[in-house]
């Protein structure tokens, strides 16, 4: 019924997840950044917020001097240029951080690349109708949430951190003017981490949501999945690297191996298994290769290439491929079936390739399974 319909019931496959990053689809989430930004921010604060105080000190110690030289030439400019460069350091570094922090918060999620395509110009960016379906859609909604969220919480953590400190905030009118501003930095300070923390916890909840909407948005129908493969299958280009690829997957010792075999069974494609029976040093039939999918059928390219004889027994491969290793003598009760597709292949070469029927065989029902693994009843 979910293909009848083309219901998106399937995951996307890595050419959609490809395609998607292409067109800036990547996974996103303000909060996070919000969320990094401010906690990259209260560590600046920690950190070189005396460096500011005490830049800010001379500024105002120098814009209160007032000399006759300023009257003998008087530069209006010269004060500021002077206060901007004693504020330039603690300014310079807080951008600083914060441009490391926004870029560390795209590439903590994956979603850190450059694509120019997304400066041309989007007719769908202005369109009335495309920003009316975002804000009262689906996802509208959800900003909403998350921004009442966001309000509710740090306005209780600041309304209580406020009350908590309003009787000692009350008792420094009586204090000396240092340790005023020491206790009011502290209490900024303090209001500041609290309520990045409650950032950090929205950004918690954000990340998995997003994660949730974008693969909810990339899922697939059935046959959409099918199309795609079509359509990847029938480019010679992608043939092409496809044969290539199945001739790296097998190694020099592999190539070997599958040299020295005396048959390979298959499923037809989709298993292949290459055994080897030297009458002077085995004394039971050894798998020397096998694979499945593209590695099986590099197998076969191989085998053909170097005129190793290829059956079709997809029952009897499928129970060696489960039921042996590489360098491996087959399994006891494989004998008697190995051991008439042998006499098949040796009765062949004796007869200088000519041609019969395959021989029947019977694979026990305890090596039945079926092309996932699993037993067949």
């Amino acid at each position: 019924m979910a293909d009848e319909f083309g219901e998106k019931t399937e995951a996307p496959t890595p050419k959609r997840l490809k395609d998607a990053r292409k067109k800036g689809d990547v996974l996103k989430s303000r909060e996070f950044a919000t969320a990094l930004v401010a906690l990259a921010g209260v560590a600046w604060l920690v950190f070189f917020g005396p460096s500011l105080v005490a830049a800010c000190k001379a500024v105002m110690a120098e814009s209160f001097q007032f000399t006759r030289g300023d009257v003998e030439d008087f530069q209006p400019f010269r004060p500021l240029a002077a206060a901007g460069w004693k504020l330039l350091p603690a300014f310079g570094t807080l951008f600083a951080i914060v441009m490391a922090a926004g870029v560390a918060s795209q590439a903590a999620l994956g979603s850190l690349q450059f694509n120019a395509g997304l400066m041309a110009p989007k007719g769908n960016r202005i369109n009335p109708a495309s920003g009316l379906k975002r804000i009262f859609g689906m996802n509208g909604w959800i900003e909403l949430g998350k921004s009442l969220l966001k309000v509710a919480l740090l306005g209780s953590i600041g309304g209580w951190l406020l009350m908590s400190s309003a009787r000692t905030t009350l008792g420094l009118a009586r204090s000396n003017l240092g340790a005023a501003m020491d206790a009011l930095g502290g209490t900024l300070t303090t209001l500041m981490i609290v309520m990045s923390l409650g950032l950090v916890a929205i950004a918690l909840i954000d990340v998995p949501l997003q994660m949730f909407q974008r693969m909810k948005k990339l899922l697939m129908s059935k046959q959409e999945q099918k199309d795609e493969h079509k359509e990847s299958e029938g480019n010679p280009e992608v043939k092409a690297q496809i044969r290539s690829r199945q001739h790296a997957m097998l190694s020099r010792s592999t190539r070997r191996a599958v040299a020295e075999a005396h048959v390979v069974l298959t499923n037809p494609t989709h298993f292949a298994v290459a055994l080897r029976y030297d009458r002077g040093r085995d004394q039971v039939p050894v798998v020397v290769a096998k694979g499945r999918g593209a590695t099986a059928l590099a197998i076969r390219e191989i085998a053909g290439d170097m005129a190793v004889p290829i059956l079709e027994y997809p029952m009897l491969a499928r129970a060696i491929y489960y039921t042996s290793r590489e360098n491996q003598e087959v399994r006891d009760d494989l004998y008697m079936a190995i051991a008439t597709v042998l006499a098949f292949v040796f009765g062949l070469n004796e007869r200088m390739g000519g041609t019969g029927p395959l021989p029947a065989i019977d694979v026990p029902a305890s090596a039945r399974f079926d092309e996932h693994g699993a037993a067949l009843p």
